[in-house]
C-alpha cells in the first residue's frame, strides 16, 4: 500500500471521533520518508473490530506461511549460492518475532512443514522488537563460534499490522501506523569449518565482533502494553535523543575497544527505526547520509518491519561489490532501551 493510501485510511478510521487530534498528527505520514509498505491483510481489515484471539490466530497462520516462503527463498537463493542448501544441513533455527504469541514457538510448526532434522537446536526469541534481527545474528554468531562446523538458520517474522488498535487515539499509535509494516526475512549463517561454505558464489559478510548494551529503567521508551484488545504500541519521542547519548556512547566504546578508527568504517547497515533515528545516527557519527543509503531505501520502500528490517538492509548491502578491506557496522535499537552492534568484514569468493 502507498503511504498516501494508508494516510487516507487512518484518517477515515479515526476522524469520526477525534478529528482535531488526527488532523494535527497526520503530517507524520508525510515526514516519515516512506513511499509504500507491505501488509499481510487487506485495507478493509483495519476498519473492523478484532479480538486479541482473532488477531493472534491470524498471526499464527500467516507467520508460518510467510516464514516458509522466506526460508525457501534463502536456501535456494541463486544470487548468493552455487547450489541450493538442503534443509537437513541446518543445525539450529533461531526464530525471532514480537508481534504475536505462540507456545510451542512457531519454529516447531515450521520444522514440521519442511524436511529439517529432528535434532535441530531451537532458539525462539521474543520481545526484542526492532533489535531482534541484529540480536538474532549475534546469537547465531556465538553458537557457530562454539560449533564452527555447524549452520544456523535465522528467521525474523513480524506482522506489525495485526497489532493495530482501532480505538487507540494515543499519539504513539498514530505514529506507529505511519511507520510500521509487515516483513519476514531469513538468513543462513555458516561456521568457519562448515561444509556449506563452498556453496556461496560471491563476497559474503563475516561477523568479527558483537556488542550489546541496555539502558536501565528505560522500559517506557518502546515496546508493548498488553491489553484486552491486544498489543498496544509504546513509542517514545525520546528515541532520537537517546541515539545522541546512549547509542553514541555504545558505538564509540565498541570501536575504541577494538582500536578501530571510525574512518575505517565504509558503511552502516542500520535498522531504520525511522527517519529521525537515521538522521540522529549520521549526526552522531558525523558521516554523510550516503553511508546509510540502504537503510533509507528500505525505510522508503518497506517502512519499519521491526526485527526483519535489518535483514532487508543486509540483503541490499550484500549485493554490492565489496573488498576484503571493507568494514561495516550493523546496528539496531530495540525495547529495553537496547542497542546491538556487529562489526562485519567481507570475504572475497
Amino acid at each position: 500500500m502507498s503511504q498516501t493510501t494508508i494516510k487516507t485510511l487512518v484518517k477515515d478510521i479515526f476522524s469520526n471521533r477525534e478529528t482535531r487530534l488526527v488532523e494535527r498528527l497526520l503530517p507524520v505520514f508525510d515526514h516519515a520518508q516512506i513511499d509504500r509498505r507491505q501488509f499481510a491483510v487487506e485495507p478493509d481489515w483495519f476498519k473492523t473490530e478484532h479480538s486479541f484471539q482473532e488477531k493472534n490466530d491470524l498471526y499464527h497462520m500467516l507467520s508460518i506461511r510467510y516464514s516458509l516462503q522466506a526460508i525457501d527463498a534463502c536456501l535456494t537463493n541463486e544470487q548468493f549460492l552455487q547450489e541450493a542448501v538442503p534443509y537437513e544441513a541446518v543445525d539450529m533455527i533461531i526464530f525471532v518475532s514480537s508481534t504475536g504469541l505462540s507456545t510451542p514457538s512457531l519454529d516447531t510448526f515450521i520444522m514440521s512443514e519442511r524436511p529439517f532434522r529432528e535434532d535441530v537446536t531451537r532458539m525462539p526469541l521474543w520481545g526484542l522488537g526492532c533489535a531482534g534481527g541484529a540480536i538474532g545474528l549475534a546469537r547465531a554468531h556465538d553458537w557457530i563460534k562454539a560449533h564452527p562446523d555447524k549452520n544456523v538458520l535465522l528467521v525474523c517474522c513480524e506482522l506489525c499490522s495485526l497489532t493495530f488498535q482501532k480505538d487507540d487515539l494515543q499519539k504513539s499509535n498514530i505514529v506507529g501506523t505511519a511507520l510500521f509494516g509487515d516483513g519476514v526475512g531469513a538468513a543462513l549463517l555458516m561456521g568457519d569449518q562448515s561444509t556449506l561454505l563452498p556453496h556461496s558464489k560471491q563476497s559474503k559478510p563475516h561477523i568479527i565482533r558483537t556488542s550489546s548494551a541496555t539502558r536501565k529503567n528505560s522500559q517506557n521508551v518502546m515496546g508493548w502494553n498488553v491489553t484486552n484488545n491486544g498489543l498496544e504500541v509504546i513509542f517514545s519521542k525520546r528515541i532520537p535523543a537517546l541515539v545522541r547519548s546512549f547509542w553514541q556512547n555504545h558505538i564509540q566504546t565498541f570501536l575504541n575497544d577494538m582500536a578501530i578508527d571510525q574512518q575505517s568504517i565504509h558503511g552502516f547497515i542500520a535498522h531504520p527505526g525511522g527517519r529521525k533515528v537515521l538522521e540522529a545516527m549520521a549526526e552522531v557519527l558525523q558521516v554523510p547520509r550516503e553511508l546509510f543509503k540502504h537503510s533509507h531505501d528500505v525505510l522508503r520502500h518497506h517502512g519499519n518491519m521491526s526485527s526483519a528490517t535489518v535483514l532487508y538492509v543486509l540483503y541490499y548491502g550484500m549485493q554490492e561489490t565489496t573488498s576484503e578491506e571493507t568494514l561495516t557496522v550493523l546496528s539496531a535499537l530495540g525495547p529495553g532501551f537496547s542497542s546491538e552492534l556487529l562489526l562485519l568484514g567481507w570475504n572475497e569468493k
